[in-house]
């Protein structure tokens, strides 16, 4: 149930650049980001009241810090990205996450790659260069765009390292849901006082079914499926499934949006897929149950 529960959360978060592009359509990248977690809290509001947070004063320092970089900082800077390139360039730059994971194990874990896991890491990395690269001759993708939706995965990994450690000792509802209110409520600041009040007019159903969907399916159950799937198997076995976002998303980019990879990016996008699932499978290392913040 918990590899199911992880799979589920990988591949409805593989429909979220999907339903991003077509809410930016018609508003800009932050207005989206806010009506996402608006949306998002529509089924969780009532988790804040039936579950009662005991964190002391350190943790709710962590679970602060952890919505901040998960929350304004990583999708703003996330959809601000996707707004300069494609869905399927979006999708596939995701499949570095494996191995940052991986490094960031080495990194604040003090632990060690094997040659697997380097082999693993500088094919990730590659694949990762071709894409962006070859991005800048498929006319609606760039370079810039790619490269910050990498960026916002390496402040996704802190986000995913702070809430495993809380989890620890803590329900995995009580930190999704206080954790995504807390970035939710910071959004609500920065957001009008950057760019303005949200529009509310002219939106078309279309927008407005598409950012319902990223908020209740891409968000609100994903963080809670993924969540608990953690606390069930260990992060670095679920590590594997989350290749599922970046396999659904270039596949609704290409099938459904009509995008077209190059062979730079089909290139690059099976060298990410194949070396997450060689570090994940075939690699020594493994990143550790309890990692200090």
């Amino acid at each position: 149930m918990g590899f199911a529960a992880c799979t589920l959360a990988s591949s409805f978060w593989g429909c979220g650049f999907f339903f991003g592009k077509i809410a930016l359509a018609e508003m800009n990248f932050a207005h989206m980001v806010l009506y996402r977690f608006l949306f998002a809290m529509v089924p969780l509001a009532p988790l804040l009241a039936t579950h009662r947070p005991h964190l002391n004063r350190k943790e709710w320092g962590v679970l602060f810090a952890a919505s901040f970089l998960g929350v304004p900082l990583q999708f703003l800077l996330q959809f601000y990205g996707l707004s300069m390139t494609t869905v399927s360039h979006a999708a596939l730059m995701v499949g570095t996450m494996p191995v940052i994971l991986a490094v960031g194990a080495t990194i604040f874990a003090h632990e060690r790659m094997d040659r697997t896991g380097w082999i693993a890491m500088a094919a990730s990395t590659c694949g990762a260069a071709l894409i962006a690269l070859g991005g800048r001759h498929a006319g609606s993708s760039s370079l810039a765009g790619d490269l910050l939706i990498v960026a916002s995965l390496f402040i996704a990994l802190f986000w995913i390292l702070f809430n495993k450690q809380l989890m620890e000792r803590h329900s995995h509802i009580v930190i999704t849901t206080y954790g995504l209110a807390l970035g939710t409520a910071m959004l609500l600041v920065w957001v009008p006082l950057q760019y303005g009040l949200p529009p509310v007019a002219h939106i078309s159903l279309k927008v407005w079914l598409a950012l319902a969907g990223s908020g209740l399916l891409c968000t609100a159950t994903t963080t809670l499926l993924w969540n608990w799937g953690l606390t069930q198997v260990p992060a670095s076995q679920a590590g594997v499934l989350l290749n599922m976002e970046p396999l659904i998303g270039s596949l609704l980019g290409v099938i459904v949006l009509g995008e077209h990879l190059g062979p730079d990016a089909w290139t690059g996008g099976a060298l990410i897929l194949g070396a997450a699932i060689l570090l994940t499978t075939r690699s020594r290392t493994r990143v550790r149950e309890q990692l200090p913040v």
